[in-house]
């Protein structure tokens, strides 16, 4: 799960495994596997980021402490 931010200042919680592809057309645009699309501010870089950082934690496992402080301070 990652936190992104809606054009109108929106914040959502997105199933990162639900993106099938991110554009910039300027703004980015999510695709996702059920065919919805959300234009966010976050940059494509920022995202793709923000996705490995979760799979990264998320592979440590969640029982350990750090890794719960860590998915907070986002």
């Amino acid at each position: 799960m990652i936190k992104v931010t809606k054009l109108n200042d929106h914040e959502l919680v997105i199933n990162s495994d639900l993106i099938e592809t991110i554009e910039a057309k300027p703004d980015t645009i999510l695709s996702l596997r059920d065919g919805k699309k959300i234009i966010i501010k976050e940059s494509v870089d920022e995202v793709v980021s923000r996705v490995i950082k979760f799979r990264r934690l998320t592979s440590e496992g969640f029982q350990r402490p750090e890794v719960m402080a860590a998915l907070s301070d986002e």
